[in-house]
C-alpha cells in the first residue's frame, strides 16, 4: 500500500509487515526517512539539522548552512551537490565535460500493478497484489530524468527498486555510475553478511561489521560471480536466526556488479547496490531521446531475525521470479553421464546407462560435454553445434528417441557462450570473440568468449541452437559457462562506447534466454557457470534452478547449500549423488548421507549405476521414493538452518516444516567423529507447541515444545560423516 501526503511530501510504503518511507523536502531533495517494521506515523521528525564543517550547502539556500547534502539521508544519492559519501549515480556531461547534477523531485505518480524493465529480468505481480510507485527527479541543466522505480509486494514483505534514466537534454551524457538502489541510515551499528567463495566452494558466509571507511564486494568478472554473490544482508547488531532486524539486499543481475556499505563521518550508514564500478566506470553513452534501465533490486525486511527474512526471499523468488511451466511442476529426477563418462562414451553406452538408471526410478537422463564438433577434450570444439555422429554412431534425434522409448526423457549440455581457438566457428569467425585489438586474448580452459555484445553474434548462436533442438526430442538444457571474461571489447562499438561491452554482454545472454523460452516453453533449463558461478535472481527469472556448484562431495556441500539457503528457495538448488571417492575432494562418504544432502535441492545422481553395489541400488530406489514422497513439503515447506557447520564443528542439521506444520523432515550429518563421543542435540523449529509429534523412524512421540525447547537427542556415536533424516507426522 502506497501513500502519498502532497502537504508534507512524505511517501509511505507499508507492506504486511513493514514501513518504508521518504521525503521529497521543501526544496525538493528526496530524504530517506525509513525502513524497518510497521509503523502508523511519520518519521520525518528524526531529521536533524546542524551547521556541518566541511559539508558543503546547496547554492540555492543561500545563507543556511545547516542544510548539507552530505549529512542528510538521502533516497537516491548522486554526484555533484555537496554529498561526498559513496554515490548510485555519477553523470558526465559531455557538453562541458562536467561531472555535476541536481536532481530535484518533478512528479510522484501510483498505479496499480509492477513495472517491467526492457531487457532485463524482475518480478512480476498482478494488479491484485502489487503497485508500482514511480518518483521522478530532474537535473534542469542536463536534462536528465531519473525515474525511481518502486514495486510493492504488500503479501510477500518485499519492495523491489530500480532506476529509468533518460536523457532529455540536448548533448549526450555519459553515465559513469548507476546503482540500482541505496539505503541510508543515520544511527546503528549494523554488519554486513555476505557470501564469498571460488570455484568448487561457492557462498561461504562472510560476518563483517560495518565500521569507518567503505566494506564492498563484487564482480568483474563479466559474471555476477564464484567470488562474491549479489545478495547480501545488512543486520542489526544483535540479529541471529530467530531475533532481531535484517534487511535482504537481492541485485537481481548476471554480470559484474558492486555492494558496498560505510559508516560515515556523522555515524550513519549507507548501502548502495548496483553495475559494478570496482574495474573503473561503466561508461554508458545515452544519446538525447535514449533511456537507461539499471537491474532491478529486491529488498526485504524482517524483524524476527535471518530465519523469516530467508522465508520471505524464498516465498518470493518461488512465486514472483522463477517463470514457466516447471515453476511449480516437480522437476524431473535426473541422471547426469559426466562423473560416468567424462568424454569416453558413445551412443550405446549412453543408453546402456539410460536403461540402467530407468530400472532404478530414474526419470531423465542428461548427456553432457562431448557430444558435438572434435570434442574429445575441453580444448577443443567449443562453439561447433552439430552433432558429432561419428562418435555416437547415430543421429541425436535417434539417441533421443531410443532414450525416450526407454521411458525417460532426455536432455543436453550446452556452452554456447564460448569457442574453442581449434574449432570450425572460431575459423569461420573470429571476429564474434571478445578480443582487444594488437593484443592476444586471455584465455581462460584454452578458450574464449563470444562477443554477446553482439546481436550478430547471439543471433549466429540461437539459429545453432535452435537447429539441434528442432531434430531432437530434448527436454532439459544445461547452460553452462565455465570461465570468467576478460577482454571487454566489441568491434561492433565505436570506441567511446567501449564501456558499454560487459553490460551488453549480460543484456544479450538475457536475450537469448528468453527467445529460447519463447521457443520452447516446456524445456526446462538449468543455469551453470562452472556450477555456481552465476547463481543469482537473475538467472532464476530465465532456468529455474541453477548448478549449485561443481563441488558434490556431500561434506563440502553442507557449507555451500547452508549460505546458498540464506537467500535462495530449495527449488532452485541443483544438487546430485555422486560417487565416492569424491571426484572433487577424494573423500568417502555414507551413500545415504549423500542422498540426504542432494534431497535439499532438486535431486538427481551424477554417477555409474553399473559401478553400484547391490545395497547402494537398494538404498537409490529407496532414495526417490522418500524424494517423491517428501518433494511438496521440501519444495512448499519452510526451510530451517538448526545449526550452522561454521560455528557447530561437530554437526549440520538442517529441516523442512508444511506450512500448516502438521510435517516435518528433519536431517542432521555428522561433521566429526571422536572417541567416548559426547550426546549431541538438535532443537527442532517451526512445530506447534501443544501438538504431538509421531517420528516414523523411531516410532516415538512428542510433544512439538519439548522438541523445541528442551531439544531432540541425536543416535549416540554418529559414524564419521554419517547422516540421519527423521519424518515427523501430527498425530
Amino acid at each position: 500500500m502506497i501513500k502519498h501526503d502532497k502537504k508534507t511530501g512524505i511517501i509511505t510504503i507499508n507492506t504486511k509487515n513493514t514501513t518504508y518511507q521518504m521525503q521529497a523536502d521543501t526544496h525538493g531533495i528526496l530524504l530517506h526517512l525509513y525502513y524497518g517494521r510497521k509503523i502508523h506515523f511519520d518519521a520525518s521528525h528524526t531529521i536533524q539539522y546542524a551547521d556541518r564543517g566541511f559539508s558543503g550547502n546547496p547554492y540555492d539556500l543561500g545563507s543556511d548552512r545547516t542544510y548539507s547534502l552530505d549529512a542528510l539521508p538521502l533516497e537516491y544519492p548522486f554526484y555533484g551537490e555537496g554529498d561526498y559519501r559513496n554515490p548510485a549515480l555519477i553523470i558526465k556531461n559531455e557538453k562541458d565535460g562536467s561531472l555535476g547534477l541536481d536532481l530535484r523531485v518533478s512528479d510522484i505518480e501510483i498505479s496499480k500493478g509492477k513495472y517491467s524493465l526492457k531487457g532485463l529480468p524482475a518480478s512480476y505481480g498482478a494488479e491484485n497484489e502489487a503497485e508500482t510507485l514511480s518518483v521522478t527527479l530532474k537535473d534542469s541543466i542536463t536534462g536528465l530524468t531519473v525515474r525511481l522505480l518502486y514495486g510493492v509486494f504488500e503479501g510477500y514483505d518485499v519492495i523491489t527498486r530500480a532506476v529509468k534514466l533518460t536523457n532529455e537534454g540536448t548533448a549526450p551524457l555519459t553515465i559513469k555510475k548507476a546503482a540500482s538502489a541505496a539505503l541510508d541510515f543515520l544511527y546503528g551499528d549494523y554488519r554486513l553478511i555476505s557470501f564469498y567463495g571460488r570455484h568448487a566452494m561457492e557462498r561461504n558466509l562472510c560476518d563483517s561489521l560495518i565500521s569507518h571507511g567503505r566494506l564492498s564486494i563484487g564482480s568483474n568478472r563479466g559474471t555476477s560471480s564464484h567470488q562474491y554473490n549479489p545478495f547480501v544482508i545488512l543486520a542489526d547488531s544483535g540479529t541471529n536466526e530467530d531475533f532481531g532486524g535484517c534487511i535482504g539486499v537481492h541485485l537481481m543481475y548476471s554480470g559484474s556488479f558492486e555492494i558496498s556499505a560505510e559508516k560515515d563521518q556523522y555515524d550513519q550508514t549507507r548501502l548502495v547496490a548496483g553495475l559494478s564500478g570496482i574495474c573503473g566506470e561503466l561508461d554508458w553513452l545515452l544519446q538525447p531521446g535514449e533511456d537507461f534501465d539499471t537491474p532491478e533490486v529486491i529488498l526485504t525486511y524482517s524483524k524476527d531475525g535471518l530465519t523469516h527474512l530467508s522465508h520471505n526471499t524464498h516465498s518470493f523468488i518461488n512465486n514472483c521470479v522463477i517463470r514457466g511451466s516447471f515453476k511449480d511442476k516437480r522437476r524431473p529426477i535426473l541422471i547426469n553421464n559426466w562423473e560416468a563418462t567424462y568424454f569416453d562414451f558413445d551412443g550405446e553406452r549412453l543408453i546402456n546407462i539410460a536403461k540402467d538408471a530407468k530400472n532404478l526410478g530414474i526419470e531423465l537422463f542428461v548427456l553432457d560435454d562431448g557430444w558435438f564438433g572434435k570434442r574429445e577434450d575441453d580444448n577443443t570444439g567449443l562453439g561447433d553445434w552439430k552433432v558429432n555422429t561419428g562418435k555416437l554412431g547415430m543421429t541425436l534425434g535417434e539417441l533421443s528417441r531410443r532414450i525416450n522409448e526407454l521411458g525417460l526423457s532426455f536432455g543436453l549440455w550446452f556452452e554456447p557462450e564460448a569457442v574453442s581457438e581449434d574449432s570450425d566457428m572460431y575459423r569461420a569467425h573470429p571476429e564474434y570473440c571478445l578480443r582487444i585489438p594488437s593484443r592476444p586474448p586471455v584465455r581462460a580452459r584454452y578458450q574464449l568468449m563470444l562477443d554477446f555484445a553482439r546481436q550478430e553474434v547471439v543471433d549466429f548462436v540461437y539459429e545453432m541452437l535452435v537447429d539441434i533442438f528442432d531434430n531432437a526430442n530434448i527436454s532439459y538444457m544445461k547452460w553452462d559457462m565455465n570461465r570468467s571474461l576478460s577482454d571487454f571489447y566489441s568491434d561492433a562499438l565505436s570506441k567511446d562506447r567501449q564501456g558499454e561491452v560487459s553490460h551488453r554482454y549480460v543484456l544479450g545472454v538475457y536475450d537469448l534466454l528468453e527467445r529460447l523460452i519463447k521457443r520452447y516453453p516446456d524445456m526446462l533449463i538449468e543455469g551453470c557457470s562452472g556450477g555456481g558461478g552465476r547463481f543469482d535472481a537473475g538467472m532464476l527469472y530465465y532456468t529455474p534452478q541453477v548448478w549449485c556448484s561443481d563441488n558434490t562431495d556431500a561434506i563440502d556441500r553442507l557449507f555451500i547449500q547452508y549460505g546458498t539457503s540464506f537467500g535462495y528457495p530449495i527449488s532452485a538448488v541443483g544438487s546430485h549423488v555422486s560417487a565416492v571417492p569424491n571426484h572433487q575432494t577424494g573423500r568417502t562418504t555414507p551413500f545415504n548421507t549423500r542422498g540426504i544432502v542432494a534431497m535439499s535441492g532438486t535431486f538427481g545422481y551424477e554417477l555409474d549405476p553399473a559401478k553400484l553395489t547391490d545395497e547402494e541400488r537398494e538404498a537409490l530406489k529407496t532414495q526417490i521414493e522418500r524424494f517423491k514422497k517428501d518433494y511438496d513439503l521440501i519444495r512448499h515447506g519452510d526451510y530451517y538452518r538448526l545449526t550452522s557447520p561454521y560455528s557447530d564443528k561437530e554437526l549440520c542439521a538442517w529441516m523442512f516444516v508444511s506450512k500448516d506444520k502438521k510435517t516435518a523432515v528433519i536431517n542432521a550429518v555428522s561433521l566429526n567423529n571422536h572417541g567416548n563421543p559426547v550426546f549431541k542435540y538438535i532443537n527442532p523449529k517451526g512445530l506447534i507447541p501443544d501438538a504431538v509429534y509421531h517420528i516414523e523412524e523411531s516410532d516415538e512421540a512428542y510433544p512439538g515444545d519439548a522438541l523445541m525447547y528442551a531439544g531432540l537427542p541425536l543416535p549416540y556415536a554418529l559414524g564419521e560423516y554419517e547422516g540421519i533424516q527423521w519424518h515427523l507426522n501430527l498425530t
